[in-house]
């Protein structure tokens, strides 16, 4: 097999405590033949002299040090001089296992490839979980490609992502990924990889998908509090993602349904950064999209994810209704940040009318349903976003549609 030139380009911000890790798990790669583009986003910690130490220890390090300007803004300084013939992205603060870039290479190779796209891995402070592509792995490319664009933004039932929007868990031909990557608006803050590999992978002629679990996305302390801004900022900020998407999937079939597909997105997105609570006809959205009247009653919210934090902080500001408690598998890692949450077996003692459920995956309420069955709870105090079209398109007209931006 030849040694083709992959260019690995890692955006660095304040991240200080982490960089070292994410470079040094570049440097021992198994594949060699790696060009690490450092891109320090004027980071005001030690991250540029850090850049700059291991630039001296490996000639194949560059080092871009420039004024912050954001995520976007860092790709398309590294996309700019980056020389390899594939092109690969590694968030700073996270990492690679040794073989990721050298199984990401055989596998576009021996497909013949536009992209490649693998899982990835979530590191918790004690445990990491493996995390797939909802569509099934293989090779997609001409019919099979229709079914994939048909189902690459939103599979199935609202609301689930067909492939995850991520930039570093794939493997681009660099001319698959360069015009989208700098066509994508510097402004952008949200959803900002999804506005890149969406297009992307339309314009692709084969995408291969894998179960390749080595890239290692780091569940940091800090980034696991989500702030909360107003609702209208929220919706300002993706108003004009929405419209780039859609601007984007305008010329392709009608049949691929692309334009729900990005409405599905969009409004999952938002959802979970409103926390499922906006105002339409002076009531509270929450109340529809959980199909039942939940204000004045006791609610345990189900998840201390985004969206759960979200919930909690939105609905605890409207005082509508009464968190008595607030669940999470995983709640040691939440509590270490400061966040009162309580395992899910504390549901038993817990008082409530409902359990709201901080999840859009239609598959998540069957699961928790059952989960929480062992512990007593009636299936019908679980409640999980539950939307009629006529609700979608409220929100959407209302709050996100292109023609408001």
């Amino acid at each position: 097999m030849s040694q083709p030139l992959i260019s690995v380009i890692v955006p660095i911000y304040g991240i200080e405590r982490y960089v070292g890790h994410c470079i040094q798990s570049l440097m021992q790669q198994t594949y060699q033949n790696l060009e690490i583009i450092l891109v320090d986003d004027g980071s005001p910690d030690h991250c540029p002299q850090f850049c700059d130490l291991y630039a001296s220890k490996d000639k194949r390090i560059k080092v871009i040090h420039k004024e912050n300007g954001g995520l976007v803004t860092a790709r398309k300084a590294g996309v700019q001089v980056a020389n390899g013939e594939y092109i690969g992205f590694v968030d700073g603060d996270d990492w690679v296992g040794v073989g990721f870039y050298q199984s990401m290479l055989n596998t576009i190779m021996a497909c013949d490839a536009d992209i490649a796209v693998a899982g990835c891995s979530r590191d918790l402070y004690r445990k990491t979980i493996t995390m797939e592509n909802a569509l099934p792995l293989g090779v997609y490319e001409g019919e099979s490609m229709e079914y994939f664009h048909k189902n690459m933004i939103s599979f199935g039932r609202f609301f689930r992502f067909g492939v995850t929007t991520y930039h570093w868990n794939k493997l681009f031909r660099r001319e698959a990924i360069i015009p989208f990557q700098m066509a994508v608006e510097n402004g952008f803050t949200v959803m900002e990889d999804g506005a890149t590999t969406y297009p992307a992978m339309l314009a692709a002629k084969k995408v291969v998908l894998t179960n390749n679990f080595a890239y290692h996305y780091r569940q940091r302390s800090d980034s696991m509090l989500k702030s909360m801004t107003s609702l209208a900022i929220e919706a300002e900020r993706l108003k004009s993602v929405y419209y780039f998407l859609q601007n984007a999937v305008n010329d392709y079939p009608a049949e691929y349904q692309l334009k729900k597909q990005v409405d599905d997105v969009m409004l999952a997105v938002y959802i979970v950064r409103c926390g499922g609570i906006t105002n339409i006809a002076n009531d509270m959205v929450l109340n529809s999209i959980f199909n039942r009247n939940i204000e004045g009653k006791k609610v345990v919210i189900g998840g201390a994810g985004t969206f759960g934090q979200q919930m909690y902080r939105r609905l605890d500001a409207t005082g509508k209704v009464e968190i008595t408690g607030w669940i999470d598998p995983y709640y040691w890692e939440y509590r270490r940040v400061g966040m009162n949450v309580d395992p899910v077996e504390s549901i038993v003692d817990a008082d409530y009318d409902y359990i709201l459920m901080a999840g859009l995956d239609s598959s998540f309420k069957a699961l928790v349903t059952r989960t929480l069955a062992d512990f007593g709870v009636d299936p019908e105090k679980v409640l999980a976003v539950e939307m009629d079209y006529d609700t979608r398109r409220e929100i959407l007209t209302n709050y996100l549609h292109p023609k408001n931006s």
